[in-house]
């Protein structure tokens, strides 16, 4: 008999954690029992999926209501605001959210016989109702969560094989512009990525215009039109979110703001509020009690069991 949503639905709800980590890389399974507050992120190449509840998203420059049985694929790093505006502890927000590798998008592409529609080139997310050819891969995939040793085998091929499932739904024009190395959302997908990894190193516009092979005035126009910020809003975002990451901890906010690549603490903290209508020491106490306060509930549940 095959599985259905209310199976996958099973699955999620007895894996999601509210941090949403997983020992499975690059997949996380999530539950907010209440409406959010709004929140900044940068996604890279991802397939999600809302599974009970409704989040309100602005990715890029575009709106979606993302809601349950609906699955979002963004194809570019982008960065998104989003908010969780239907949960509760009765029936919680459930979603969970798996990076995507573009070698692999183009690995399968070479085998694939026939070809797929190419999506608009500056088109950077879509979100359709889930297509039921993906209910059994991310149930095994999601049960992999109980049988750990599994993981590192197991896990590889089920991603894999969602790829190219995905490839063939609605998404599968999306998808499948990962691959295409001279599409204009590919080629400043490869600055953005670079501007992850270096994010606390000067930016040389012209270095990252090279990358993407364009020259300066189009690079500034395609990467605006691909992730709705210039270069150094993007870099300024990128710091922002690993800085939070950062206050979460021990670090001093100093320390956090210097790591991040920024010279100048009044700077951070301007900017830091700007974004997260809160300023660091504010959201650095507000996290560490939200650890805490999550440490303590994991301690009391592995206590009764």
């Amino acid at each position: 008999m095959k599985p259905d949503f209310s199976d996958l639905l099973g699955v999620i709800e007895r894996h999601a954690r509210e941090d949403y980590v997983t020992p499975i890389d690059g997949l996380k399974v999530g539950r907010t029992d209440v409406p959010s507050e709004v929140g900044h992120s940068i996604y890279q190449p991802s397939f999600g999926l809302v599974a009970r509840g409704v989040k309100e998203m602005m990715v890029g420059e575009t709106p979606f209501r993302y809601a349950a049985g609906e699955s979002l694929l963004c194809a570019v790093d982008v960065p998104v605001t989003s908010q969780v505006t239907e949960a509760s502890p009765s029936a919680p927000y459930l979603a969970i959210h798996l990076e995507i590798d573009p070698s692999v998008v183009a690995d399968l592409l070479r085998e694939q016989t026939g070809s797929i529609q190419k999506a608009s080139d500056n088109l950077v997310a879509g979100k359709y109702k889930l297509d039921p050819a993906l209910f059994d891969p991310l149930i095994r995939l999601l049960s992999l969560l109980d049988r750990p040793h599994d993981i590192a085998v197991m896990a590889p091929l089920i991603r894999r094989e969602i790829v190219w499932k995905l490839l063939h739904t609605e998404h599968g024009p999306l998808l499948s512009q990962l691959a295409f190395a001279n599409g204009h959302a590919t080629r400043i997908g490869r600055a953005t990525a670079w501007l992850r990894e270096h994010f606390a190193e000067a930016l040389c516009v012209s270095t990252l215009a090279a990358k993407a092979n364009m020259s300066v005035p189009t690079f500034h126009r395609h990467f605006k039109a691909v992730t709705s910020l210039t270069p150094i809003q993007f870099q300024k975002r990128i710091r922002l979110q690993e800085a939070r990451r950062g206050l979460s901890k021990a670090s001093t906010i100093s320390a956090v703001a210097y790591d991040v690549g920024y010279e100048s603490i009044s700077q951070f903290n301007r900017d830091y509020r700007r974004l997260f209508n809160l300023t660091p020491s504010e959201d650095a106490a507000a996290l560490r009690a939200t650890l805490k306060r999550d440490f303590g509930h994991s301690r009391q549940v592995a206590t009764s069991t």
